[in-house]
């Protein structure tokens, strides 16, 4: 069984708190991280700076979803084809021609794959040295009675955390078994464009494809069952979609899928919609239908820790399975699945398997990016949320053609809705589809973190010309007309 011991100085990080109960158990590890991707480094490194002897297992490709298949290359992806985009729409500007285009998507894909080797072994497998706590395992893991098994090696610990991470989930549609489907990750290493693409799915992953592959050129149509990011607030999705058509994207909404099938000249999907039946035909099928949790051989049912219906890890507040001293997180709990609340869980669950459970996981605060274009942007409850929550609620809806940054950009493709409890004016959410909409609703979150008002808000000095400033003027629409306002007037 192959392993890596880090042989250098300790690292520097935060001593142990006297008062913190370090777990020994007379085990050869206190800890045992199965899964070495962002949850399960976070788990690591935070259990090895609290003085923690920890067992590191991978198994495959170190790093994980991020980035080796995930945020890393499909951003880079996204923003490659974005620059001809922006080449074309340099025309909304008066006297300005530009132009750009694709002659080599391999040598893209390539750039895309150099840095997503550098990332690896930069912020992974370059950082395994500076832990000397820290054993690295590769092979694939099992839970048994108190131990984790790997490749037939029984390796004891006195805590276990379970970082797993997650996979592309396949669609339920008839004949999808016999069908060549790429996936994100298949689709993202493709070396050559194809010239017809339907994507299966209206979720963040799908919505961000589509529109890279349509933008490269590719002729994109994009189906879902209901409508486009189905959690955000319908004037975003509704808003998104019209985007999309204007870029060439054939988005088809509240639909179903009767079956699709390989042809000699690509793929076939029929759909149902209004009882009416319906063949697409196109190159390629891109299945983007969510992600399922890795807990497949695991061993977990028979050691009594609980899967829900969908075979995720059950955890609670704490991140605590249902088995005793095992943990849970990130993606393979199945909630909350970005890269930043599965450090975030990692961290709680190695504090607490450390100690004594203390600390609570608390999402109420969490940002979500959709790096479509416009982006997408959001934290805390949607109105249709907090109405679920018993809690009477206002709105305000501002279009970005009252910002004056996207006026002087002469791009208002946008809006922003926020969320405030009626009689309080407290925040309690807010969504944002704007350009830069990914860079501004971090101060929301700051805001709902802090309880402030939709008037604290609307009051507070912001910098003119910039996107940040609609969230002072989506708060002044609580109470007034934004549109008989004057420059920065407030």
């Amino acid at each position: 069984m192959p392993q890596l011991t880090c042989d250098c100085p300790p690292t520097q990080g935060p001593k142990n708190d006297p008062n913190e109960k370090v777990p020994t158990e007379g085990k050869p590890f206190d800890v045992a991280v199965i899964g070495a991707g962002s949850a399960g480094f976070s788990a690591a490194i935070t259990a090895a700076e609290a003085g923690a002897r920890v067992a590191l297992i991978g198994a495959g490709t170190i790093g994980g979803t991020c980035v080796n298949v995930g945020c890393v290359p499909s951003k880079a992806m996204i923003r490659a084809v974005e620059t001809q985009y922006q080449a074309r729409a340099a025309r909304r500007f008066d006297g300005i021609e530009a132009d750009a285009r694709i002659i080599d998507w391999a040598a893209t894909v390539a750039q895309k794959d150099t840095l997503v080797a550098q990332l690896r072994q930069a912020k992974y497998i370059d950082l395994l040295p500076s832990y000397d706590n820290v054993t690295y395992i590769e092979g694939r893991a099992r839970l048994g009675e108190g131990v984790v098994i790997v490749d037939g090696e029984a390796i004891e610990a006195g805590k276990i955390i379970i970082a797993t991470g997650s996979s592309s989930a396949v669609p339920d549609i008839p004949g999808i078994d016999g069908v060549p489907y790429l996936t994100s990750t298949e689709a993202l290493d493709l070396k050559t464009l194809p010239t017809s693409l339907i994507v299966v799915g209206g979720g963040y992953i799908g919505c961000e494809m589509a529109q890279m592959f349509a933008r490269a050129g590719v002729r994109v149509t994009l189906v879902c069952r209901s409508r486009l990011l189905p959690a955000a607030e319908p004037e975003i999705s509704a808003a998104l979609s019209e985007y999309l058509r204007d870029e060439g994207v054939d988005v088809r909404g509240g639909l179903s899928y009767h079956e699709i099938m390989q042809t000699p000249d690509g793929i076939t999907l029929e759909i149902d919609k209004n009882d009416a039946r319906e063949r697409l035909n196109a190159e390629k099928v891109l299945v983007c239908t969510g992600r399922r949790a890795n807990t497949d051989g695991l061993g977990l049912a028979e050691i009594g820790v609980a899967l829900s219906p969908g075979g995720a890890i059950v955890v609670d507040a704490h991140m605590r399975t249902t088995k005793p001293d095992i943990y849970g997180a990130g993606d393979v709990t199945g909630r909350d699945q970005f890269v930043y609340m599965a450090a975030y869980g990692a961290k709680l669950a190695a504090k607490n398997a450390m100690t004594d459970d203390h600390l609570t996981y608390d999402n109420s605060a969490m940002p979500w990016i959709v790096f479509t274009d416009p982006q997408v942007a959001g934290v805390g409850l949607s109105a249709a949320q907090a109405k679920a929550n018993g809690l009477d609620v206002k709105t305000s809806v501002l279009d970005l053609k009252y910002v004056p940054r996207a006026l002087a950009a002469r791009d208002t493709r946008g809006l922003i809705k926020l969320v405030a409890e009626r009689q309080s004016g407290v925040l309690l959410g807010a969504q944002i589809l704007a350009p830069e909409g990914a860079d501004t609703i971090q101060t929301v979150a700051m805001a709902i973190k802090g309880g402030l008002t939709a008037s604290d808000l609307a009051d507070t000095i912001f910098p003119y010309l910039t996107t940040v400033e609609g969230l002072k003027l989506a708060a002044q629409t609580f109470d007034k007309d934004v549109a008989k306002l004057s420059c920065c007037a407030g």
